[in-house]
């Protein structure tokens, strides 16, 4: 069964006091576990002897998946280029023809180490043969919130509480975009017009005409989130925001039979389940807006769908 919208905050919430008391090794193990439960085909690579981890703590045999954790108190920009040339050496080395992918797994809160989106692109150039990628804080909850109820209990070691709550903030890491939002929306001298929205999309997604204003309004506001994420030091912060959105849609679609439900589920998903200021339920509105825009929330009509025709037109 899957998890309320106050669960997955509870399970944010304790995720982020876990990786936070569990730096280094313990960090390592956590993950290792997780993808255990996750996969059937995940294999977790221990220290052995000389022979160390060969540049891997985990490998994913269907997708071929090589997974480096790097987890310190502290981050240090030294330190995370040093464990990154070495483990990819050593991965290259050792275990040349298991992957396909290497991963960086990294547990820092604030989003992936400026370094490593450099390191991220200097080796793709050096390994035209390899993908690389990131996965951080965001990643590992949406892994978690797939798994069943009991067994996240165990991998966070406690109970995830059955009762009503109040959130002011759901997704808490979307809070300086709406700050942000909320500011440049008092500031900007005009709005900008709104952009083309995908064809027919809003009709095809059955929204009500006022459901539709209104994402059409906030629409004039969404290139200041643009403006956001190309400021921000992480550059897969957005990437890594769509996919979130992405996976509560296609789970909130499945639970909800009505546009206006599953709209009203994404708006409680960024802000909480509890009344906020205007300006922050407008910002709201701007972010749905992007996203909508962005096809990542809400489907796409297909290249062949026509607006149905009214009936009693001429």
């Amino acid at each position: 069964m899957a998890l309320s919208f106050e669960d997955q905050s509870f399970v944010r919430a304790m995720l982020r006091r876990l990786l936070d008391e569990r730096p280094g090794k313990a960090f390592e193990r956590f993950f290792q576990n997780l993808m255990c439960a996750r996969y059937p085909d995940f294999i977790d690579v221990r220290t052995h002897g000389n022979l160390g981890d060969l540049g891997a703590d985990g490998l994913s045999l269907h997708d071929g998946k090589l997974y480096a954790c790097y987890a310190p108190e502290v981050p240090d920009a030294a330190a995370v280029r040093t464990k990154f040339n070495d483990d990819l050496a050593k991965a290259v080395a050792k275990r040349g023809g298991d992957f396909e992918t290497f991963v960086f797994v990294h547990n820092d809160l604030r989003g992936v180490h400026p370094e490593i989106s450099i390191l991220l692109s200097r080796a793709r150039r050096e390994y035209p043969r390899l993908r690389f990628e990131s996965r951080g804080p965001q990643h590992l909850h949406r892994e978690l919130c797939r798994l069943e109820r009991d067994e996240i209990e165990d991998l966070l070691g406690c109970e995830i509480p059955v009762s009503e709550r109040v959130y002011r903030i759901g997704l808490e890491d979307l809070q300086p975009l709406l700050e942000h939002l909320v500011t440049q929306r008092r500031t900007a001298a005009s709005p900008a017009p709104a952009r083309e929205v995908p064809p027919d999309k809003l009709a095809y997604n059955d929204l009500s005409p006022e459901d539709r204003d209104e994402i059409i309004f906030a629409m004039r506001y969404t290139p200041q989130v643009d403006e956001y994420y190309q400021l921000r030091r992480d550059v897969t912060e957005r990437d890594e925001v769509a996919l979130g959105f992405n996976a509560y849609y296609q789970q909130v679609k499945a639970a909800y039979q009505k546009p206006g439900e599953v709209l009203w589920k994404l708006q409680e998903y960024v802000a909480g389940n509890a009344r906020g200021p205007r300006d922050q339920e407008r910002a709201v509105m701007v972010v749905l807006a992007y996203f909508f825009e962005t096809c990542d929330i809400f489907d796409e009509p297909p290249a062949d769908w026509r607006v149905p025709a009214v009936q009693g037109a001429a």
